[in-house]
């Protein structure tokens, strides 16, 4: 006779079970599967995956589980968000996947008194995050809502860390799938990997032994071969993970 499972045990299996169903689900990125089981291995109220780029101020990906709140108002966010310092840490710059809640950085009572609370994130003041890697001036996170004021437990928190790479990897799989192949010269390319480490046009101009004016002509054909108007959008197109 097989011996039942402890409580740990089981919880792994429904973790790999969770992982296990959103690699089956070819439907979005990362797959629509996804937060639903991972709302059930760490309840929440609301389940969330989004994607920014900050100098736009442009949603690019948003995911959530069901509530009755409508389409979110970002004006508060955009508004105060130097006083989300959880969202503040998510958009620093990060090679692996890194999990965070809300009261690394601020208490409930903290929180409540601000104007980013009132304005944006009630009621929630209670929420877990899996920041992804991303393009530079991105956030690609998976936030976790609580209304109660008790914080997400040591035990939520590390199931949370142990998924994060395999969530990472997830994704990136979701989105291998629906990636069209870039097209752009080897010149092209030079380019905008030394954008993507943050040189100027100047600087690129010297660190490839050409002018300014090729420089800004190379990135016009990238920009215009992508379909993006800017330097973070493509760089993000061309190297959607860290070059």
């Amino acid at each position: 006779m097989t011996p039942p499972f402890t409580t740990a045990e089981a919880h792994l299996r429904r973790m790999a079970d969770v992982l296990a169903e959103a690699r089956q689900d070819a439907d979005g990125v990362p797959p629509r599967s996804l937060l639903f089981g991972l709302q059930r291995l760490v309840p929440c109220d609301v389940a969330n995956f989004s994607e920014l780029d900050i100098p736009t101020r442009r949603s690019l990906n948003d995911q959530e589980t069901p509530n009755d709140e409508g389409e979110c108002d970002m004006d508060g966010y955009w508004r105060w968000r130097h006083q989300h310092l959880q969202c503040l840490r998510v958009s620093s710059p990060h090679s692996s996947p890194e999990t965070t809640q809300m009261q690394d950085f601020l208490s409930v009572r903290q929180l409540t008194n601000l104007p980013i609370y009132s304005e944006f994130l009630s009621p929630y003041p209670c929420i877990a995050d899996i920041a992804l890697p991303t393009a530079p001036g991105r956030t690609r996170v998976f936030q976790f809502f609580r209304e109660g004021p008790k914080p997400f437990t040591d035990h939520e928190m590390t199931t949370l860390t142990l998924l994060a790479p395999h969530l990472y990897a997830i994704y990136r799989e979701a989105a291998d799938r629906r990636r069209t192949p870039v097209r752009l010269t080897p010149r092209e390319l030079d380019v905008l990997r030394c954008v993507a480490r943050g040189l100027s046009t100047p600087q690129i101009a010297e660190q490839l032994a050409v002018s300014r004016s090729t420089v800004r002509k190379h990135l016009e054909n990238s920009f215009r071969s992508l379909g993006v108007s800017s330097r973070t959008a493509a760089v993000a197109r061309v190297f959607p993970e860290p070059d």
